[in-house]
């Protein structure tokens, strides 16, 4: 009898694109050279643990790179839904990056 494994691996780019006419995944944003003198979000979910990771992240910063200019911020809402733009919007307005993170 013989066994056979089949392997599926998925693209953290994006969804695979069924319908060829469909429009392609958005991309990622590129990348910057160096986080010197740069202003960084730090955005809190709200999922559990979340809030102390982004402040021991945020030490991490002060200690290691003090020219980085960091802003921690709560995203508005329900963790999983009820997303507002604001928030977004002020990071695209003011900001050179945002780490957007989670806890456990």
């Amino acid at each position: 009898m013989t066994i056979e494994i089949r392997y599926s691996v998925l693209s953290p780019v994006g969804q695979k694109l069924v319908n060829k006419t469909a429009s392609p995944p958005p991309s990622t944003a590129k990348r910057l050279a160096t986080l010197e003198n740069k202003r960084v979000y730090l955005v809190d979910t709200g999922f559990g643990g979340s809030y102390r990771f982004m402040q021991q992240l945020q030490n991490w910063f002060n200690q290691n790179m003090p020219s980085v200019v960091t802003i921690r911020k709560r995203k508005p809402g329900n963790v999983f839904m009820d997303d507002r733009n604001e928030l977004w919007e002020e990071i695209k307005a003011k900001g050179d990056a945002a780490v957007v993170g989670v806890g456990g």
